[in-house]
């Protein structure tokens, strides 16, 4: 995963991500604009460039995170509290609403569409990203034991038991799995559906600013929920299809 030096190709370098002070947490805007303006020059066709554009978007996750950061603890040293905020955008209620509107469009758009049509395989794969990238977060989740920094402003604690939740973010991953599968399948014939990034990358920095998570924990969000979105679209067939009856993926408008 790296940012390829080709005249196509926005690098790392040429974007401003140093932190501007305004109101209305303005310059958080600006690292999901960066985020958005790499993607969208990502213009190269083929598989191998497919896993190039995904990872330059993985790698502006971490530097999304860097300001945020400074000098911290956790595993690569770049956690710590970030200060309450959960105003405006960042409200939590916005954060859930994302959060079950990406379950909805994504049920929804399955079962109306249905595994046969284009867009409806990749609803599908969808499914089967969220449901596997969610089920191996949450087995991490209680595994890790990790508390959350207003649990604890210790970012280096870890195995505290399964009532500590906080890697990797489930939210962020659920996003990030939403996503990827319609970036990966579009991107050729859609490139503003590089666009979609900004909700794995919003959501990231509200679960930040709610104090429910360390810089860590939403980076190996992305990255979770990323890379089982990219495995769902290297199968012909979705896994959630062969399990389910044949007559729940036909797609409810070819029947009516």
């Amino acid at each position: 995963m790296y940012f390829a030096a080709q005249s196509n190709v926005l690098d790392a370098s040429e974007i401003d991500l140093a932190p501007r002070a305004s109101k209305g947490g303005r310059s958080d805007f600006m690292y999901i604009s960066a985020m958005n303006e790499c993607a969208s020059r990502t213009t190269a066709t083929g598989p191998k460039s497919t896993v190039r554009g995904i990872g330059r978007v993985i790698a502006l996750m971490w530097v999304l995170a860097a300001p945020m950061a400074h000098a911290g603890g956790g595993l690569f040293g770049i956690d710590h509290e970030l200060p309450l905020d959960q105003n405006g955008i960042w409200a939590r209620k916005y954060q859930t609403g994302i959060e079950y509107g990406a379950i909805a469009v994504e049920v929804a758009g399955s079962l109306w569409f249905g595994n046969d049509d284009e867009l409806g395989h990749t609803f599908w794969q969808t499914i089967d990203a969220s449901v596997l990238s969610g089920l191996t977060a949450t087995i991490l989740k209680r595994t890790t034991g990790r508390p959350r920094p207003y649990q604890a402003n210790d970012p280096n604690a870890w195995f505290k038991g399964s009532s500590y939740q906080s890697f990797p973010s489930g939210e962020v991953t659920l996003q990030a799995s939403f996503v990827t599968p319609f970036i990966v399948n579009y991107y050729k014939q859609y490139p503003w559906i590089w666009a979609l990034t900004a909700l794995p990358a919003y959501d990231a920095i509200a679960r930040l600013k709610s104090q429910a998570h360390w810089q860590t924990d939403v980076i190996a969000g992305g990255l979770l929920g990323t890379g089982f979105g990219y495995w769902a679209t290297t199968r012909n067939m979705p896994l959630s299809v062969q399990i389910l009856p044949r007559g729940v993926s036909v797609g409810f408008n070819k029947r009516f």
